[in-house]
């Protein structure tokens, strides 16, 4: 019934707007059709007002609804409500809950007399908030850029014996696509059980002859959501950012690149691309297993986690503790914010962070400026140019907040930076698919990985350190002395950082 309702009130404002605008009808018909229209105005804002958002994202939404006539309203449908549609996913979510639950007690609980006093704060915090386990027994290896990613995914897809598991946010039909799907379907010849899953709107260019042609290999394809619901669905905006593979159980790779030739640095537009990935072996890639193959039940409805070989883990000598953590609808609400926050708080040393969209919530934006202002070394790393207007301008509306508490501030100027990465005291970090922005916290599927004592903790700093030879600091006389026209693009993107 609401939506119909919706679909009405639509249709009545394009109305009113023809009549008002464009029709010569009488006085009477356009004070008429303006009286409906913002009577559906206010209607919609009173029905925000009760919503009890926070004051930030009511503001945003009362702006557009009145400043972007019809395209505010329709933009409202499909985004506004958003945090509102939990029920979406609460079959899905209900689910995972019950499934990670289980494979949890199947685990120890860590040992926190082993950790010094800022890692078990943060442990202890992730393993009462998390519903995955922290794990000893795995071994993690950090793969930087394209260009060590893709020979490792492809020399372990060889390998493969019993079956590969795959899964990614945009997987293009590009010659790096192409060398993959190839190699897919030669497993799949050869016996090894494929499943392979996309995202409709991430892996829109995959060409659906590609598609066939797994398929007709014997590869099981699904894509996650497609755009198939009907014009008023709000589904679309749920999209699975996750970027998984799992081999024979034993493997995993899980980041920041996707599939496309960009991730390569050959695509003109983007240029250079700096990008983290990371492969591991043991106890872990059981939960980034699960969180695949939840994915693959809700899209498929083919239940795998009942079966001993998909769930079954198998332990390596770890060097430290790695946990698994998905987020987004079909888990706890805001479950990675809360973690960052909490990894930023526990820091006594330093703090490093390197994302393509840095659009954080106030609580964040609170823990940067209190560790800062304790004396934690806190740098911020983003890219020169971003993908996006609004993307760009509402990172650098922060800068100035950020700068007065004498927090550092990078920009890479290389390339595309798109790595997420966040390195506390050199001995905790986190990578993953996970931007931080409001669309990671609230609406992307996503999956991060949590790194305690790891040897692979020193590579991402050491990565880090060499990112910042590419990179400008940016200082704060030079800053504030930026345009007029600057600070005004700033404030305007700024005004959508509650929905970016």
């Amino acid at each position: 019934m609401k939506r119909i309702l919706e679909f009405l009130f639509v249709l009545a404002m394009i109305a009113a707007l023809y009549i008002i605008i464009f029709s010569n009808m009488g006085l009477y018909w356009k004070w008429g059709s303006a009286t409906a229209y913002f009577a559906i105005l206010f209607i919609t804002i009173y029905s925000l007002l009760l919503e009890n958002r926070t004051a930030q994202h009511t503001l945003v939404w009362i702006y557009a609804l009145v400043f972007f006539p019809l395209f505010g309203y329709i933009f409202y449908l499909y985004s506004g409500q958003l945090y509102l549609k939990g029920h979406l996913f609460k079959s899905k979510r209900k689910h995972d809950r019950e499934e990670l639950l289980l494979l949890a007690k199947r685990e120890q609980k860590p040992d926190w007399s082993l950790f010094n006093e800022h890692q078990a704060c943060f442990s202890r915090f992730a393993h009462n908030v998390t519903m995955t386990f922290q794990n000893s027994a795995t071994q993690t290896k950090i793969l930087k850029n394209g260009e060590e990613t893709f020979p490792e995914i492809k020399r372990r897809l060889l390998e493969a014996t019993r079956y590969i598991h795959i899964e990614y946010y945009i997987f293009r039909s590009d010659r790096l696509g192409k060398e993959i799907i190839d190699i897919l379907i030669r497993k799949s010849e050869e016996g090894v059980e494929v499943r392979f899953l996309y995202d409709a709107v991430g892996s829109l260019t995959l060409a659906s002859h590609e598609v066939d042609r797994m398929k007709k290999a014997g590869i099981k394809v699904y894509s996650f959501l497609p755009i198939k619901y009907g014009f008023f669905n709000q589904k679309f905006n749920f999209r699975n950012h996750r970027k998984i593979i799992v081999i024979d159980g034993a493997v995993g790779f899980v980041g920041g690149l996707n599939v496309g030739i960009e991730y390569l640095g050959e695509d003109q537009k983007f240029g250079f691309w700096r990008d983290t990935h990371m492969v591991m072996e043991g106890e872990a890639v059981q939960t980034l297993h699960a969180v695949f193959l939840l994915d693959w039940d809700y899209v498929s409805e083919e239940y795998l986690l009942e079966k001993e070989e998909y769930i079954k883990p198998v332990p390596v000598a770890g060097d430290g503790v790695v946990q698994v953590v998905p987020s987004g609808p079909d888990t706890q609400e805001g479950i990675m914010s809360d973690l960052y926050y909490s990894l930023i708080s526990c820091a006594t040393k330093s703090i490093w962070i390197a994302t393509p969209y840095f659009v954080p919530n106030e609580a964040i934006r609170t823990a940067l400026r209190i560790a800062s202002r304790k004396g934690v070394q806190v740098r911020l790393m983003v890219p020169e140019i971003n993908d996006g207007f609004l993307t760009q301008y509402a990172t650098r509306s922060y800068f100035p907040e950020l700068l007065r508490s004498g927090i550092e501030i990078y920009s890479y100027k290389k390339g595309f930076l798109h790595q997420k990465v966040i390195i506390v005291d050199g001995d905790m970090a986190s990578i993953g698919t996970a931007n931080m922005d409001m669309r990671s916290f609230h609406l992307n599927f996503e999956v991060n990985v949590f790194l305690t004592g790891t040897s692979s903790i020193k590579d991402l700093a050491e990565h880090y350190e060499e990112d910042i030879k590419d990179s400008e600091k940016v200082r704060p006389v030079g800053f504030y002395k930026r345009g007029l026209w600057e600070r005004t693009k700033e404030s305007i993107a700024r005004l959508f950082s509650g929905i970016l």
